[in-house]
């Protein structure tokens, strides 16, 4: 197993835009800001399993952590190959999870060739811009995508358009998503980074 620590929250959140991990544990006793207010702040960015490994055994904590998206809560002290174990659990049963989910024919598929993003089996008409900043969400799916990258990695946006054109094209996109499922938001803002986009609604 290969871990990265980070001792401050935000960087922690910072490096989770940054790499693609399997699994956080989680302190609740942190600089800056309690653990159980982190958790929505990482759910925002992804739905990687969460331990909380805490020396506060408060059943309260407990509750609320889980309510909040975490997956296994481990009260301080414990014996490292219980924590090993469990990490191995967890991820078994989320890669089967993942691997079930991947049978499943796609949302969304894209026809690089043809220039063409297809949802739920229709064809969405984009302009090239948003055949752009859809196609790097696609490339990034579950994953969040700053609006910088989105407006400087664009082919068919001027780079000294303004950070807020990325906001009215990602409106557009979703409003012809929305034509076809009106009931779901596919493309998710992430507050002070950019937007995801998740196949689950």
């Amino acid at each position: 197993m290969e871990v990265i620590g980070a001792e401050d929250p935000y960087i922690g959140l910072s490096l989770l835009t940054q790499h693609a991990f399997d699994l956080i544990i989680l302190d609740l006793t942190l600089p800056g800001i309690d653990g159980l207010e982190l958790i929505p702040k990482i759910r925002d960015i992804t739905n990687i399993p969460i331990i909380i490994s805490s020396a506060r055994d408060d059943i309260t904590d407990k509750v609320i952590g889980m309510e909040r998206g975490a997956d296994d809560y481990m009260p301080k002290p414990y014996d490292p190959r219980e924590l090993v174990t469990r990490i191995k659990t967890i991820l078994r049963r989320t890669h089967a999870v993942e691997e079930k989910a991947d049978k499943k024919e796609e949302l969304f598929e894209i026809n690089a060739k043809a220039r063409e993003i297809y949802f739920q089996g229709k064809s969405l008409v984009l302009t090239a811009a948003e055949y752009d900043i859809l196609g790097m969400l696609l490339q990034h799916k579950n994953g969040s995508v700053s609006r910088e990258q989105l407006l400087y990695q664009s082919e068919h946006i001027d780079d000294e358009s303004s950070i807020k054109n990325i906001d009215v094209i990602i409106s557009r996109i979703r409003h012809k998503i929305a034509k076809i499922d009106p009931d779901n938001i596919y493309i998710k803002p992430i507050r002070g980074v950019g937007y995801l986009l998740t196949d689950r609604g």
